[in-house]
């Protein structure tokens, strides 16, 4: 089994093997390091290009230019209308398919029109055991999965970006804004952006993850196991309670499992998707 160290080297000897590179940066943990690594790695041949949806929130897009200044990374911002994506709004369980291969297709157009045949994401290995129906989408496009292909897994790429001194090593994971939505419900603009000014109510509170799932007009709250003590604390849970209220939810619930990834997955007969 190869070492962390063997991994990164192989990262970088796949890197370098494009020559030219453009990469789907969103600013999270996973895309930053591989932009950080590709940069160091292959210079100005490197390019970030970021999908501007409303789904992404201002916080994280903003998080993304930062990065690419203060780094002399060339990036550009590709708008996208979710909303005008067929099938998008009633938010099927292959929705995150039908949003991907759109967006990539965006991202690979732009990237062609640069020069740059090499596009790439930065799926970890980890990824390759969640329902990822947008995974079906990368691999019709032929877009690249370095650090899959690389075998880094989550931890590890944290591992690796604290060596790189990246402020993302310890950034907590964050998805998409249209994951929130039980699979059947409509998806519309104002319950995104109603879930987004949830969490980042939460986020303000001193919390550093938290989702905020909508289930008609009842927004379920989810937090991890060690801050629901924190959530449950009578100031805090009726500060909560009241500003998310007032967003527009009717009800507003704790869900006593905790934070975990792919929670809307879990109604999902995976034997069959």
């Amino acid at each position: 089994m190869s070492t962390i160290d063997e991994k990164y080297e192989n990262l970088k000897d796949s890197i370098k093997s494009y020559g030219k590179l453009a990469i789907a940066f969103s600013g999270g943990v996973d895309s930053t390091f591989l932009l950080k690594v590709s940069k160091d790695v292959i210079g100005e041949n490197v390019m970030a290009i970021t999908a501007k949806s409303i789904s992404f929130p201002e916080r994280e897009h903003k998080e993304s230019e930062d990065f690419c200044k203060d780094n002399g990374i060339e990036q550009i911002i590709v708008a996208v209308d979710q909303m005008s994506i067929p099938g998008f709004k009633n938010n099927p369980p292959d929705r995150c398919y039908l949003c991907k291969k759109v967006i990539f297709e965006n991202i690979i157009a732009t990237a062609n029109s640069h020069g740059i045949t090499a596009v790439a994401e930065g799926s970890n290995a980890d990824d390759v055991t969640d329902y990822r129906p947008g995974m079906r989408a990368i691999e019709e496009l032929k877009v690249n999965s370095p650090l899959k292909d690389a075998g880094l897994s989550k931890d590890e790429i944290r591992i690796l970006s604290k060596r790189l001194g990246l402020p993302t090593w310890s950034k907590p994971s964050f998805a998409c804004l249209a994951t929130r939505f039980v699979y059947g419900e409509e998806i519309t603009e104002e319950k995104i952006k109603m879930a987004g000014a949830a969490e980042e109510l939460i986020f303000n509170l001193g919390f550093e993850q938290a989702r905020c799932r909508v289930h008609g007009d009842m927004a379920r709250i989810e937090v991890p196991e060690d801050d629901i003590e924190k959530l449950m604390a009578s100031d805090v849970r009726r500060k909560i309670a009241g500003e998310i209220k007032k967003l527009g939810f009717s009800y507003v619930s704790m869900d006593m499992q905790g934070y975990r990834t792919g929670s809307m997955n879990e109604v999902l007969d995976l034997e069959e998707k």
